[in-house]
């Protein structure tokens, strides 16, 4: 253990920096990218930059459900649900108060309390078996189709800069790509790091998974939200939380349970997937009042994710 440990520092190091460069690339890629093809910036944030800093989850979850167990993969979507709330969009509005669009509030937020529902009530039995997968599947199906239908049935959206250009530009694709393949890489230094650390510690498959691999594979939504925050997108960091936890359940478990059912402990039934929903219905609370999250309101989610923790943690 003692030989390892420089080298997991240095992966957690070289993590944070791929991370923060990765996300300056894809908010700032992805912002002049929305503006050339005519979308709004959370429309960019809530489907593609939200399916691709899945990514990691969908990762994680498959090899770890192949290779470990499948509370790895379970652990890591439940945890990384809940760290997007907490955390992420906690974070986020500490650091500039974040506007709800009435589209995420009315179109999009209904689908990720439906995710989460759904994970519960086909969970109830024990077992997400491929039936569930496939019906996970066609729910994401489904939203990806709406969203396409209503975005090309918009009016694009008011440029404000008389320079910009029109279209998508190799420079900005190449940034959004170097980004995503930045956080994917800065993600899986982290989570490698971070899991050696614990595993030498003997802490459980299914901790580790909320833990350490849920945080670390939500890495890449909490440096674009936070930087898409810092930058003034605040439309673009709500956005990329509420798609990130879309696809975690609907692509990332339905993917995983069509390769093999994932079995449900009582345990994780009476405590971490109630956590979750009341997570993201209290998120629903804060953005229906106001159409706004408060760095009150951020403070409150922060709080939220550390108290979870340490009741997690023995």
């Amino acid at each position: 253990m003692l030989s390892g440990t420089p080298l997991d520092l240095l992966l957690l190091a070289g993590g944070i920096v791929a991370l923060y460069g990765g996300a300056e690339l894809l908010v700032a890629g992805a912002g002049r990218l929305a503006l050339g093809i005519g979308l709004r910036a959370a429309t960019v944030g809530v489907t593609v930059i939200a399916f691709a800093t899945t990514a990691p989850e969908l990762f994680v979850s498959t090899i770890g459900a192949l290779n470990v167990s499948s509370d790895v993969g379970l652990g890591t979507v439940v945890g990384s649900n809940i760290a997007n709330i907490g955390l992420v969009l906690g974070i986020s509005a500490l650091i500039k108060p974040l506007q709800i669009s009435d589209r995420v509030l009315r179109r999009h937020v209904p689908v990720m309390v439906l995710a989460a529902v759904l994970l519960v009530a086909l969970g109830t039995n024990g077992r997400i078996g491929r039936l569930e997968g496939v019906l996970f599947l066609l729910v994401l199906a489904g939203f990806t189709a709406g969203i396409l239908y209503s975005v090309s049935g918009e009016s694009p959206p008011m440029v404000d800069e008389p320079d910009a250009e029109s279209g998508a530009s190799v420079r900005d694709v190449a940034l959004v790509i170097g980004g995503l393949i930045a956080l994917v890489v800065g993600s899986r230094w982290l989570v490698a790091g971070g899991t050696s650390l614990l595993s030498a510690l003997g802490v459980s498959d299914l901790v580790i998974g909320l833990t350490v691999l849920a945080l670390g594979t939500s890495l890449p939504e909490l440096a674009a939200s936070v930087v898409g925050a810092a930058r003034g997108k605040t439309a673009f960091a709500v956005g990329n939380v509420v798609g990130s936890n879309i696809y975690n359940v609907l692509a990332v478990l339905g993917v995983v349970a069509l390769i093999t059912p994932i079995e449900i402990r009582p345990s994780t039934l009476r405590f971490e997937l109630p956590i979750m929903v009341a997570f993201t219905l209290a998120l629903v609370g804060l953005m229906a009042y106001g159409r706004r999250l408060t760095r009150v309101d951020g403070a409150i989610l922060v709080v939220g994710y550390v108290g979870f923790i340490f009741l997690l943690v023995p």
